[in-house]
């Protein structure tokens, strides 16, 4: 978070251009101290059928509609879900998440998490694929945890964070960025931006 130059001490501060109070708690819980500045924009303006392009894509077209100040950095990120060809955001209504969960129960996705980094000079944009398995449930038991109301704000219509846990049979990769966030990723990169969490210590060399 610290960084010197000519002697001085220069203080970058963390913005997270995002509303998914998902991506606030897991940055909350990684020690970081941040700003939330949101702007609207359309997500479905955008139609590519790559996955790993579209979260890119997304993330920075989230990322540029912000303001920057000289002394901020602005981390944007958008997450989907891939099953076969078909591209799964956010659920429109309950009728629609259902159809989605009976399309990933008992099957294979992966899950796309699109990152951009930037300052008013340096832009860094990267993505995260984490491949998850459904258990094969009862259609009792998706309407039960459709009527729940978690699926509504998730892409692919589940939280693995949350209730949607027992839909998961097995996960391979970073599971932070199933929940919207790989914050491992993410930390490493924001080094680069002189950012880390505020507990730690700034060394003087």
């Amino acid at each position: 978070m610290l960084k010197k130059k000519n002697g001085g001490t220069i203080l970058n501060h963390l913005i997270l251009a995002s509303s998914s109070p998902r991506r606030k708690e897991l940055l909350e819980q990684a020690g970081f101290v941040f700003q939330i500045r949101t702007s609207n924009v359309d997500e479905e303006a955008i139609q590519l059928l790559n996955p790993r392009k579209l979260v890119e894509s997304l993330a920075v077209w989230k990322g540029e509609a912000v303001p920057i100040q000289s002394d901020e950095v602005i981390v944007s990120a958008d997450t989907v879900v891939s099953l076969g060809n078909r591209i799964l955001t956010k659920p429109k209504n309950k009728a629609h998440a259902m159809q989605m969960l009976s399309s990933l129960n008992g099957r294979k996705h992966d899950v796309y998490t699109g990152v951009m980094i930037r300052s008013k000079n340096i832009r860094t944009v990267f993505s995260v694929a984490t491949s998850v398995t459904f258990w094969n449930h009862s259609k009792e038991d998706l309407l039960r945890y459709v009527e729940s109301g978690e699926p509504m704000d998730k892409a692919g219509g589940y939280g693995i964070q949350g209730m949607g846990a027992f839909l998961v049979k097995e996960i391979v990769g970073d599971y932070y960025n199933v929940v919207g966030l790989p914050i491992s990723s993410l930390s490493r990169k924001l080094k680069e931006f002189d950012i880390y969490p505020s507990r730690f210590t700034t060394i003087n060399s």
